[in-house]
């Protein structure tokens, strides 16, 4: 079972900027996708950017130009660098690896942009 600790939220002025950080238990050999999902309270979970293991990423429309998710193999770790952040982007991210036909979910990190 893979497990996946997030770390690197909080609280940021708009503007401000944040990295989250996710570390993976394992290392995964083969096709898989390592992602960053958001939820806000009342909303759904929704993708905010992921990482495809031959290096493709994908971005949310809102978040595109502000947000850059990248990984380290070596540390079996993924990023988020959450740049130009809005009132909007404040939720709990939560991390996401797929593998097959699995998903796993880290605990979550809340950020919070507010003045």
């Amino acid at each position: 079972q893979v497990q996946l600790v997030e770390s690197g939220g909080g609280l940021v002025q708009p503007g401000g900027s944040l990295r989250l950080s996710c570390a993976a238990s394992e290392r995964i050999v083969g096709i898989y996708t390592m992602g960053w999902f958001r939820q806000a309270p009342g909303n759904q979970r929704e993708l905010v950017a992921n990482i495809i293991s031959g290096g493709t990423t994908n971005y949310a429309a809102s978040v595109k130009g502000r947000f850059t998710i990248s990984r380290d193999n070596a540390k079996n770790t993924v990023y988020l660098q959450m740049n130009s952040l809005k009132p909007e982007d404040t939720a709990v991210y939560y991390c996401n690896q797929h593998v097959g036909s699995k998903d796993y979910w880290g605990q979550g990190t809340q950020v919070t942009v507010s003045s």
